[in-house]
């Protein structure tokens, strides 16, 4: 029994891990996924599981972004120190829109969005635009090739776009990409920024999600939960590092009509079998 429930969780851990960063919507992907694999838990720990899972990903981002994020090395200049945390206050101003609505409609977007229907569509639409707006950029040169180059106003203005991603189905990584890429921003620079972004967000949200559920944890729930965060980072380490190579030589094209195909066999699926 234990052991089964583990297995859910390392399967869990690997969805999560390869979906967080690629702009494919984790949740999105979490939601289809739990349709098949159902943890013998409460619908209270499954609800903070799917968010919580998220903290071992988010550890990826700090471990392999550790030095160009660390304000305090001792190895890096007074100008370069400052540049550092003028990054995190980049980070913060972007974080602001999504952590405010994401506060105030929490429950509501838990209730009515949360499911086949909105995933379906979201992956389809957000695939779309991906594919228009890579066809619409291609051949021009963007404008903000560095961190310098990112103002706080259009900081924010990305950071508006990451509200969309609240919808299931969107993908926060996939909002923000796009956004930024939108008003002028390169790739590598607007997924260095996204993923960023998702370490207030991720703890953040993950904290709101431990104190609703409690801290009260059956051996089991302990279980669960660790290995599924483990198993989100060491696949998320993974799939950063691909993610940020393949940006290199590619546009995100390819995960459009992934995102397109994904959401057709999910509607018919559903429709067929729901």
């Amino acid at each position: 029994m234990i052991f089964i429930e583990l297995l859910k969780a390392v399967f869990l851990g690997v969805v999560e891990g390869i979906t967080e960063w690629l702009p494919i919507s984790s949740t999105g992907h979490m939601i289809l996924v739990e349709e098949f694999i159902q943890l013998n838990a409460s619908a209270e720990f499954k609800e903070m599981f799917f968010v919580v899972i998220q903290l071992g990903a988010i550890l990826a981002v700090v471990l392999l972004y550790f030095n160009k994020l660390n304000p305090f090395s001792p190895k890096k200049s007074t100008q370069e120190k400052k540049d550092t945390m003028s990054i995190w206050y980049k980070v913060l101003v972007g974080v602001l829109p999504a952590a405010v609505l994401g506060l105030l409609f929490d429950d509501w977007l838990n209730e009515h969005l949360y499911n086949y229907w909105t995933v379906a569509i979201m992956l389809i639409v957000y695939g779309i635009l991906f594919i228009i707006i890579e066809n619409r950029n291609k051949g021009k040169e963007s404008s903000i090739n560095s961190f310098k180059d990112l103002t706080y106003n259009t900081a924010f203005l990305i950071g508006m776009f990451q509200v969309l991603s609240l919808i299931p189905g969107t993908s926060r990584s996939g909002a923000t990409i796009l956004g930024a890429i939108l008003i002028g921003t390169s790739r590598f620079i607007a997924t260095e920024y996204s993923f960023f972004l998702s370490i207030p967000v991720m703890f953040g949200a993950s904290f709101l999600k431990l104190v609703k559920f409690g801290f009260e944890f059956t051996g089991m729930e302990v279980a669960i939960l660790l290995t599924g965060m483990l198993v989100a980072f060491v696949v998320s380490v993974i799939a950063i590092k691909f993610l940020m190579g393949y940006i290199k030589h590619n546009d995100f094209k390819a995960f459009g009509w992934y995102r397109i195909i994904l959401g057709i066999l999910v509607l018919g699926y559903f429709v067929l079998f729901g």
